[in-house]
């Protein structure tokens, strides 16, 4: 009797500490997501500043560039195109397709906003335009902190999605669904270089 006694014991006892370790795993793997989750949340504040930005850019340029509207619609349609994967992705931080299309949209603006400057090179009134100079400088600033938003989030999304495939989190990873969550990437290798705002 007492050896069963001391049997069950010892197998409540695991069976404890079954349960308060799969609790600490769970657990650690919510507080990585939600620590990637608010990494993009600061992503998402520095993409909507740019995005303010974007359109008094497209203004101040209109009335130097009358013969580049086809340059200016391109680039108020990419940030609009951006602004809407923005909303998507801000909605659900961890959903690969929506930072992928994130992504794609920010790399089809950052072209645009590349060719709209280089053809702002053929107006020097423009160049020397104070408000330009005054939102080229600011652009500058706000893709500098998307910059380093954009590798808090990474590495907060590699050391998610490492805790989630490593054994014996991945157990309690596929337990409770925590899904594999996206990095924040530009594809194209020409545009992973920052716009250039400078005259």
């Amino acid at each position: 009797m007492w050896i069963a006694m001391t049997i069950l014991g010892v197998l409540l006892l695991f069976a404890i500490v079954l349960i308060f370790w799969g609790i600490s795993i769970y657990n650690g793997l919510v507080t990585l997501r939600n620590r990637f989750k608010n990494a993009f949340a600061q992503i998402d504040v520095q993409l909507k500043r740019r995005y303010d930005l974007i359109p008094n850019l497209v203004e101040t340029a209109k009335g130097y560039m009358k013969h580049e509207r086809e340059t200016l619609e391109a680039v108020i349609s990419a940030r609009n195109n951006a602004v809407s994967a923005n909303n998507q992705a801000a909605a659900d931080p961890g959903s690969a397709r929506a930072i992928t299309t994130l992504s794609g949209a920010e790399t089809a603006l950052t072209g645009t906003l590349g060719r709209l400057f280089a053809v702002m090179e053929a107006y020097p009134d423009l160049k020397a335009n104070q408000n330009m100079l005054a939102l080229q400088e600011e652009l500058a600033s706000t893709e500098n902190r998307i910059a380093f938003a954009r590798q808090a989030y990474n590495d907060g999304v590699t050391t998610y999605n490492t805790a989630r495939e490593t054994f014996p989190s991945n157990i309690i990873a596929g337990m409770f669904h925590f899904g594999d969550a996206a990095l924040f990437e530009i594809t194209n290798q020409a545009e992973k270089e920052a716009v250039k705002v400078a005259f």
